[in-house]
């Protein structure tokens, strides 16, 4: 079942991140948000809001001819600096080589009988979506049969078509609800489509662009959640009503289920079919996210919506007639108390009778903490972080009771865990990396060791002479942060290594290391050293760690970033003049955050679909949805804290700041390119030289639409910093 949301924030640094696209196969970081599923993106509200005082407020008129012609000149500027470099040229030859390379693993995803792959590279860069049999995959040159060609459609259509992804109805895997973005924009148009005659249906489901949640309730009904017209989205963007639509009808016909408030973040509705000893069972489901964090889910039985009774920071899912329920906040109920972090297990029917009796399933430490869980026929497959080192636990029943099994796993390295065919059987794909192995796919089965290798990944460098390490710095309060660093295993400690330090530090999002042959081709071949920050405002801890730096709390986690830096440099891995920091999105934030706190620890600083201008970014497209975790700064006592460490208000003429990359998109629709515009114009009127500018026109807040974008601003970023850190 896909996502109802596509996540608005927690998850894009892997996106946006040149480090982490150019893994020659994604491979995503873990996010234990995933289950919150409120948050894509919005337009903007008139800008007439905006304080008075600023004078690039011009610039966040994302399409006006004036600040495109600003865009335009300073791409140029930025190209004049690099279109001669062959060193630049070469490294965008080389990265594209990576990311359309033949031989990366394609990650599959069983519908019925087969298994289904998007898949781009230079031959399709809007990429197939494709088919082939189990027994075919595991072969070295896979047979398969294109379902559907976005290069084909959108040349036919004459429209920047990207792929977002598909809904498929289940059990029956005949129809699917095609997700397509006009440039990598979150706003998507929804078609429906006949998987066995890979046509899409004549006169079936569309719906006209609009963030969006669509899910199928049965073969001829649809939930949906859009645009319906005035005063049908919050005010972060997102549908505030759901809707039973009917095939054959208008949309303006549809049944309301629900309606949230304007304040929420959004609503949708969804189904989940499961099979408990051969019976078929259904479970509907509206969810109401009242914030970023905080949500309402309900029963939908018959004509009625019955509210489901635990906390508002958890999230739910459905094992056979079992009912899971993940906390965010700690639960004190039926007698116990249950910390913040856990994995509890109760019958839904016991449950809905007002049991409150729960299995525990996982139960956090001071070093561990909940990732996510994957379902097959007779096992829940349980995540977790050891110091952000991956485990996994299998839990079955067995004569009543629950019982648990653990898998070995290599102690270094993100794990990535999904069902192969859901309820039907109890196989599970199993992948892994870190930051020197290649990703491996493997296919296992619970309950078992069995395991049979499915694909490997190829080497895009040569990892031998490297080694990764973890270490800990202390923070200015005292706390312990960890933070992974991979360099030349004969490395001198003598200060002089070009050293690029990535954060993110938000939204309970954990960076655990993963294979990227674009960080060994770009960075590590050349002689740099890569550092990860697990700094607090992720999830490397559970929900203690990410909630230590919400709000009134946020410079923790500017802090904890500061002292892996301060580390670094006294032990000599690296010095200022050869440190670099970057992070993306809300890891955009805190790269400004650097550059204006720390200005005397860095020489070059690169700021990726960035928020900057927090006195602003709750009026600017989905940046509502986000007061959850920064405050409101439109309240007096909020904005005390929060303009103690927004870039934009703290830059200054007199500070001698280190180079800089502004890197965005136009087309992005979640975090507004103003903020990057704003903040580069200001930072040149003030008379800083050494700041540098590029907004791709595409790509969403992913940064780039295909492969030859995605290669271009990584080559962009990695000369950048190379040639200021070297």
């Amino acid at each position: 079942m896909k996502t109802r949301f596509s996540t608005a924030f927690p998850t894009v640094f892997q996106i946006i991140s040149a480090s982490i696209l150019l893994s020659g196969g994604i491979t995503c970081a873990t996010s234990s948000l995933a289950q919150t599923n409120v948050m894509p993106a919005a337009a903007a509200p008139s800008i007439s809001t905006a304080s008075v005082e600023d004078k690039y407020l011009w610039l966040e008129d994302v399409g006006g001819e004036k600040a495109l012609n600003w865009v335009k000149a300073h791409n140029q500027e930025t190209r004049a600096k690099l279109d001669n470099d062959a060193g630049f040229l070469k490294l965008r030859g080389d990265l594209q080589v990576i990311l359309d390379s033949k031989d990366r693993i394609p990650h599959i995803q069983k519908i019925g009988n087969a298994v289904y792959n998007f898949w781009t590279d230079g031959e399709h860069p809007r990429g197939l979506w494709r088919k082939t049999s189990l027994a075919d995959y595991r072969s070295a040159q896979p047979k398969w049969e294109v379902v559907l060609d976005i290069d084909a459609i959108a040349k036919a259509e004459n429209e920047n078509w990207v792929y977002k992804g598909s809904n498929c109805r289940e059990p029956e895997n005949d129809r699917c609800l095609i997700e397509l973005s006009r440039g990598g924009a979150d706003a998507v148009i929804v078609r429906e489509f006949d998987l066995p005659s890979k046509t899409f249906v004549r006169g079936g489901f569309t719906l006209p662009e609009s963030k969006m949640s669509v899910a199928w309730r049965d073969k001829n009904t649809l939930f949906v959640a859009t645009d319906f017209g005035a005063d049908s989205m919050t005010d972060s963007g997102y549908p505030r009503i759901v809707k039973e639509w009917k095939r054959g009808t208008e949309i303006s016909a549809a049944r309301t289920i629900f309606e949230g408030q304007k304040t929420d973040i959004s609503v949708s509705a969804y189904s989940q079919h499961l099979v408990s000893n051969k019976v078929r069972l259904r479970y509907e489901i509206v969810q109401r996210g009242i914030t970023f964090y905080t949500s309402e889910h309900f029963l939908i039985q018959g004509s009625r919506l019955r509210k489901l009774d635990i906390p508002a920071q958890a999230g739910l899912s459905f094992f056979a007639k079992q009912f899971i329920v993940t906390l965010n906040e700690a639960w004190n109920v039926g007698g116990k108390n249950y910390a913040s972090g856990s994995v509890l297990a109760i019958p839904f029917d016991a449950f809905l009778k007002g049991d409150r009796q729960f299995t525990i399933l996982f139960e956090p430490s001071a070093s561990t903490s909940f990732t996510s869980a994957a379902y097959t026929k007779n096992y829940v497959l349980i995540e977790s972080l050891e110091h952000v080192k991956s485990h996994l636990v299998e839990w079955k029943i067995q004569h009543g009771k629950w019982i648990s099994r653990t898998v070995n796993l290599p102690t270094l390295g993100a794990v990535g865990v999904s069902a192969l065919d859901g309820d039907k059987s109890d196989h599970y794909l199993l992948s892994y990396s870190d930051y020197l192995t290649p990703s491996v796919l493997q296919l296992a089965k619970a309950g078992t060791d069995q395991r049979e290798l499915l694909k490997s990944a190829p080497a895009f460098f040569d990892a031998s002479t490297y080694q990764t390490a973890q270490k800990f710095a202390t923070s200015k309060d005292g706390t312990k942060v960890p933070y992974f660093i991979v360099n030349k295993k004969e490395i001198q400690l003598d200060g002089s290594h070009p050293t690029l330090l990535y954060g993110y530090g938000g939204f309970q999002v954990s960076l655990t290391p993963s294979y990227s042959g674009g960080i060994g081709k770009a960075w590590l071949e050349k002689g740099g050293v890569y550092v990860v920050a697990n700094i607090r405002g992720g999830g490397e801890y559970g929900p203690t760690w990410h909630q230590a730096a919400l709000k009134e709390n946020r410079q923790r986690a500017y802090d904890d970033f500061a002292a892996v830096a301060e580390d670094l440099i006294a032990s000599k891995i690296t010095s200022p003049a050869h440190l670099g920091a970057m992070g993306g999105s809300n890891g955009g934030l805190l790269a400004g955050v650097a550059l204006t706190q720390h200005p005397e620890l860095f020489n070059a600083v690169v700021s990726q679909v960035p928020l900057l201008d927090m006195q602003r970014f709750n009026h600017l497209l989905a940046g509502a949805s986000w007061m959850g975790e920064y405050g409101n700064p439109d309240v007096p006592a909020e904005w005390n804290f929060i303009q103690k460490y927004s870039p934009y208000q703290n830059v200054k003429a007199e500070v001698k700041y280190p180079n800089v990359l502004f890197i965005t998109s136009t087309r992005d629709d979640r975090v507004h390119p103003g903020h990057a515009r704003k903040m580069a114009a200001k930072m040149l009127e003030q008379g800083h030289q050494n700041v540098w500018y590029y907004e791709n026109t595409e790509g969403g807040h992913g940064g780039a639409a295909n492969n030859a974008q995605r290669a271009d601003m990584s080559a962009i970023t990695y000369s950048f910093l190379w040639n200021t850190l070297k």
